[in-house]
């Protein structure tokens, strides 16, 4: 038929009357033959998508008996540069007079009743109609394949899936399925721009997060609306866009702990190391910013890692396991695979999964790196903190109460072990000289003046440089009389003795007297989110979980280091015995007094700016007693609760001994411990133990005059303030000083010298969770390529 084209129209001969018609019929011809040419020339059609490189698309749903399948069709649908349908196929679904409309349209109502996205027609294909690809398990394959239409991918199935498998009865179609060429376009989903071309971001069917995050529009955090079973309905969870839930938000998720809340609920904020899960946070962006504009897909394997190692914290989270609930159709299933191990990788540097105990096979150190060597000043590990068991049971001399357990990592520690902690209790009744117990109205009263003054000093602050600040103690005096004066309010001789009770508590949570921190800066941490719930007391001690963290690694004891010197390509570290070591890198974790007194040399010194973030914060110090007693005597009176409190007598009594806690929660040991703190610890530094017993004895007596109270048979006294390796118990902001610094400590030097520890935290400071979470955050830094 092409023949014609190009031919002379013939022309009729002058003054033949059939001359008009003959012209008629030639025309048609000639135009038919044009539109056959045209039809040849497009039985080929490429995608309209700028930028993709499909030039024959293919059909993928094969949905109408008119489906253009590999020919050609008036409009491509693009979903990726591998996966197009027709228009035919398309209109088999939208078109209300089709057959395909019915399931279009139930499954629209079921999108639009969970999810926050358009149900548009792409949005169907992408959930319900793409087929599913799945990677072959066997080691040297590893090749993608693409499911049959009617196949259902599982976890189940991608675990054991390979080559020619078939999907129903698990058989295999050949003996050599393997050697079977990829697809091509498994390739293509490699390349940066492949991402870009994506219609639709992949959302997740039956992701290990969806009980984590009902609360949540499902298409928000990376999940399918159509494609979990935990999917809540609008008319429960989301009236709107912007509806919450309660901040108590009790999850569901069978046999989850208690203190494991990886997740925001809506409304809810502060609560340290939990992730918005429809949000990409700052270093996430840094890191990933290919994600920047469209995070879903970031999201989505984000909250999977998170959900699936809180599930199961006990073994090694794999991106081979989590790629196995990967649940999503089309090639995009590839992609998310490919970029689930840096997404992994990045949460573990991070400290979020795979920490604590368990025994992740050491991570492999960066090429040129031998080994890490651990030195240690004294003969044990553990600096400050130190457990004792010469009385019975599990004491802390140093730390042994774990403040707020959700997401602490010493938390995460003792699900690891299988340790059970025992959980404090909110009551602490409050006894006079006499014995006699506080009216409970009055402490709550006093309570909440106390709050109401820090309250006033947190506003004082807002517009106050760091020239300004004062010591807290006065401030508290300043506003504690302005608010008497203006108030015409005196408090009563009892309510005066009870602020003091509250102030020593103030001052054993700074590890010093008020005259010396900052009002400006003293609760500088409570700006970052803390960890919240339960207060409890490791009754096994800090030691079990010291020594699981320690196994393995080569420690040298009884090695105090004297000298750094990084001057040259390496760091030397010289112990004060002889010993020498070279390092490309080191860590130095000693308490920060050791550093203000400069029993550490460096050469070169440490910068200006470092040392005077050193110097501007306090080495706060506490010191504790224990006794341990023939018999319970304080049972009665307390009535089961965990600790009670000894209101002073007069001001110049505030921190000794404000609060005795029982050591035996079953109640079999009869072992008191109390804290020493403020002015108190000064007027016991130069006292001996026993003298230190007997005035807490004589405490004791007043606070239970009624009955006998027996003699100790045993008890210690700790030193903090003489330990030549501590010398302190935890930092604190002095006057003058800000949260600043903790971060100008945890800066390193040079690239070569690292620093850790509880004054190196801003967010966490005077905390061995504080100290942990500082040695993962230089752990990340040191191996960083």
């Amino acid at each position: 038929p092409g023949s014609l084209r190009g031919r002379v129209r013939p022309c009729a001969p002058q003054g033949d009357r059939n001359g008009p018609t003959t012209l008629h019929l030639s025309k048609r011809k000639a135009t038919d033959t044009e539109e056959e040419d045209d039809q040849t020339e497009k039985k080929y059609r490429k995608c309209e998508k700028a930028g993709c490189s499909a030039v024959y698309p293919v059909c993928f749903a094969s949905a109408s008996e008119r489906c253009a399948k590999n020919g050609y069709t008036s409009r491509w649908y693009h979903l990726s540069c591998g996966e197009h349908f027709c228009n035919e196929c398309f209109d088999h679904y939208y078109r209300s007079h089709k057959d395909g409309y019915e399931t279009f349209a139930e499954w629209k109502k079921v999108w639009t009743s969970n999810g926050k996205s358009e149900p548009s027609l792409k949005a169907f294909m992408a959930d319900q109609q793409l087929p599913f690809w799945v990677q072959c398990t066997k080691p040297d394959c590893r090749k993608w394949r693409q499911l049959t239409k009617e196949a259902q991918l599982t976890p189940a199935l991608a675990e054991t899936y390979r080559c020619g498998m078939k999907y129903n009865n698990i058989k295999s179609e050949g003996p050599d399925q393997c050697s079977q060429p990829e697809d091509l376009r498994v390739a293509e989903v490699s390349d940066s721009w492949w991402h870009s071309m994506l219609i639709l971001p992949p959302l997740l069917k039956e992701s290990p997060a969806s009980p984590f995050l009902a609360a949540y529009y499902p298409d928000c955090v990376g999940m399918s609306p159509s494609g979990s079973s935990s999917s809540a309905s609008s008319s429960e969870l989301k009236a709107d866009a912007h509806r919450a839930v309660s901040s108590v938000f009790s999850l569901s998720v069978s046999g989850l702990s208690q203190y494991f809340q990886p997740f925001y609920q809506p409304n809810e904020c502060g609560k340290a190391l939990c992730v918005r899960p429809d949000m990409m946070e700052l270093d996430e962006l840094y890191e990933f910013p290919e994600f920047s504009r469209d995070p879903t897909m970031y999201l989505a394997l984000r909250n999977l890692i998170l959900a699936s190692w809180h599930k199961n914290c006990k073994k090694v989270l794999t991106a081979e396991k989590c790629s196995q609930h990967i649940i999503v159709r089309g090639l995009v299933r590839v992609r998310c695979v490919q970029e689930l191990d840096r997404v992994l990788q990045f949460m573990t540097r991070k400290g979020l999964i795979n920490t604590g105990v368990l025994r992740v096979e050491r991570p492999l150190l960066p090429e040129g790196y031998r080994s890490v060597i651990p030195l240690k000043s004294r003969d044990r590990i553990g600096g400050r903190v130190w457990d004792d068991t010469s009385l019975g049971v599990m004491v802390g001399r140093g730390a042994q109460i774990v403040n707020g357990c959700v997401n602490n990592p010493i938390a995460l520690m003792c699900e690891q072990m299988d340790i059970k902690m025992h959980k404090l209790g909110e009551r602490c009744e409050l006894f006079q000289k006499g014995g006699q117990a506080t009216d409970p109205t009055i402490d709550k009263r006093m309570d909440f003046h106390f709050n109401a003054i820090l309250d006033v000093v947190s506003e004082w602050r807002k517009d106050k440089s760091q020239s300004q600040d004062t010591p807290l103690g006065e401030k508290v005096q300043e506003v504690k009389k302005n608010f008497l004066q203006e108030s015409g309010m005196q408090f009563s001789e009892l309510e005066e003795k009870v602020l003091q009770f509250h102030l020593s508590n103030l001052e054993f949570a700074c590890g010093s007297t008020l005259d010396k921190v900052s009002a400006r800066s003293w609760d500088h941490n409570e700006f970052f989110a803390q960890f919240s719930g339960d207060h409890t007391l490791l009754t096994k001690g800090y030691y079990v979980l010291l020594h699981k963290l320690a196994e393995g690694l080569d420690i040298c004891t009884n090695c105090p280091v004297q000298a750094i010197d990084y001057s040259g390509e390496t760091v030397k570290v010289i112990s004060s015995n002889g010993s020498q070591w070279t390092a490309q890198k080191v860590l130095v974790t000693v308490p920060l007094i050791l550093l203000q007194k400069n029993l550490i040399h460096f050469n070169p010194p440490l910068p200006e700016r470092k040392l005077k973030a050193i110097h501007s914060l306090g080495a706060g110090i506490i010191e504790k007693i224990a006794l341990q007693f023939p018999c319970r005597f304080w049972d009665k009176k307390i009535q089961g609760a965990d600790y009670f409190g000894n209101i002073p007598p007069v001001p110049e009594k505030r921190g000794m001994f404000s609060v005795f806690y029982d050591l035996d929660p079953q109640g079999k040991n009869a072992v008191l411990m109390s804290v020493i703190s403020g002015d108190a610890v000064a007027a016991v530094q130069d006292m001996e133990e026993k003298d230190v017993v007997n005035e807490c004895m004589k405490v004791l007596r007043e606070l239970f005059k009624e009955q006998e109270v027996p003699e100790p048979v045993n008890y210690f006294v700790t030193h903090w303030s003489k330990d030549v390796w501590s010398q302190m118990s935890y930092s604190f902001v002095k006057t003058g000083g800000s949260g600043e610094a903790y971060d100008i400590l945890a800066e390193d030097v040079q690239g070569k010298v690292f620093f850790a520890g509880e004054a190196t935290n801003r967010h966490f400071p005077q905390t061995v969770t504080g100290a942990y979470l500082s040695g993962v955050r230089e752990a990340s830094k040191m191996t960083a390529v």
